[in-house]
């Protein structure tokens, strides 16, 4: 099993740390909900009752087959005849003390003892998990995106029953698809663990490039984020010396189309956004009041591909840009129902293939919602997965990651959740593109 953690310790102190939290779970217990309800999506569906099915299962199996102790014999099939103090919960409560435990604590877990090592290893336990809560993600990137065609595996072959699974031999461990893995380099409490460690000589290139003054890099940002949504993104960050303090008054860069503007970044490096939009600021405010679009000057329609996608070519003007600017930022509507996802794709594409190394071009899109969410909205996280999933008021960053195409690009990306009213995931965002660029950012 993968480390994901590296607390250290016996295994006796682990036990007694985890078997000190049911006294807050169980009173929980009666919200069966949690146990039972179904993962809706366009992927196979999964219930908490078909995960405690198979846990149950294993369970009575492993402690069947664990047969008695014979004296002198220190073989592993004698090493844990009975079970434990955790082990004899009923596996519904055993179950549901996992939902509450985050990602380290569940791997923690099984290291209690084979048993646990066992059941936590479980691939549908992981897959319910994955599909629980990967539409909560606040951000998600080219390293840490989830492969969702793995969510589209049968979890058995046809004609074999779940009963009749083997979950736990090496050969059907060795042969599932390995949710495990997937959750924890998605998850954002663990990612950062699973992420590859750097060559040596990266490192000392890196402390190299940091003694040499580094020069202010240059983004260009656009995207139907910056124009649709009832609260201006681009007017919050000119007024928002507390998060992102203004360096240069706006300078007017292309014809008539974009300007640039330099910020600081917590006290520590300069960078500067070139704002690009799809017209003139009458024409969009005259759009926005009759909510119809306009034409877009930033890209010219060049037809349709082989499958039917449009084609975009970028504006002369707007091609200089690309070719002079280190990265791009994507302000994208992620607020139900907005949104045209092969255009989008279609329009960042062209952008990235007019930049200069354009592969090696980091692309920060912010998943742009005008406010943040009410009360009522927020009281629903308390709910089933189900019902809080169904009652988002914004698009989750693993489907705005899908609807943009952006697993297909070859530049790194990143996903962030941003409110433009009070720009929080911004600075998430910012400090992601400026480390892509090679800026050294101190305690990062």
């Amino acid at each position: 099993m993968p480390r994901c953690s590296q607390q250290q310790g016996s295994k006796a102190d682990r036990c007694d740390v985890i078997a000190s939290g049911p006294r807050w779970v169980l009173v929980a217990v009666g919200l069966s909900s949690l146990t039972c309800e179904t993962m809706a999506g366009p992927t196979q569906q999964l219930s908490g009752s078909a995960v405690i099915r198979s846990l149950r299962r294993f369970r009575d199996r492993y402690f069947t087959n664990a047969g008695p102790v014979v004296e002198g014999d220190l073989t592993d099939a004698a090493a844990e005849p009975h079970p434990g103090f955790l082990d004899s919960f009923p596996v519904d409560v055993q179950f549901l003390i996992m939902t509450f435990l985050r990602p380290v604590d569940i791997c923690n877990l099984g290291a209690a003892s084979r048993y646990w090592r066992a059941v936590v290893r479980d691939p549908l336990l992981w897959r319910y998990f994955l599909l629980r809560d990967m539409l909560n993600w606040p951000s998600i990137d080219h390293v840490s995106m989830p492969q969702l065609e793995m969510l589209d595996v049968p979890l058995i072959d046809q004609g074999e029953s779940l009963d009749d699974r083997e979950e736990w031999d090496d050969k059907g461990m060795e042969s599932t698809v390995d949710y495990m893995s997937e959750y924890l380099k998605g998850c954002p409490s663990s990612r950062q663990q699973w992420l590859p460690s750097r060559p040596a000589y990266e490192v000392v290139t890196s402390f190299l490039q940091s003694l040499v003054p580094s020069s202010e890099p240059r983004y260009a940002m656009f995207g139907p984020g910056m124009e649709q949504l009832d609260v201006s993104l681009v007017t919050r960050l000119m007024y928002a010396p507390d998060i992102l303090p203004m360096l240069g008054t706006p300078q007017r860069q292309i014809n008539g189309i974009g300007s640039g503007i330099s910020y600081m970044f917590k006290n520590q490096h300069k960078f500067n956004i070139l704002t690009l939009y799809s017209n003139n600021r009458a024409e969009r405010e005259k759009a926005k009041v009759q909510e119809h679009s306009i034409s877009n000057k930033l890209f010219t329609f060049e037809g349709t591909d082989d499958s039917g996608s449009p084609i975009y070519s970028p504006a002369p003007q707007v091609q200089q840009v690309c070719q002079v600017v280190d990265g791009f930022i994507y302000v994208a509507n992620a607020e139900p129902g907005r949104g045209d996802g092969e255009s989008e794709a279609a329009q960042i594409r062209a952008v990235l293939s007019s930049a200069q190394d354009s592969a090696t071009r980091p692309l920060l899109v912010l998943s742009c919602v005008s406010r943040e969410e009410s009360e009522e909205v927020r009281t629903t996280r308390l709910q089933p997965a189900a019902s809080r999933n169904a009652g988002r008021c914004r698009t989750p960053c693993v489907d705005m990651a899908k609807r943009l195409g952006l697993p297909q690009l070859a530049n790194p990306w990143m996903v962030q959740d941003t409110v433009a009213e009070s720009l929080s995931g911004l600075l998430d965002g910012v400090s992601w593109l400026l480390r892509c660029s090679r800026v050294k950012l101190y305690g990062s």
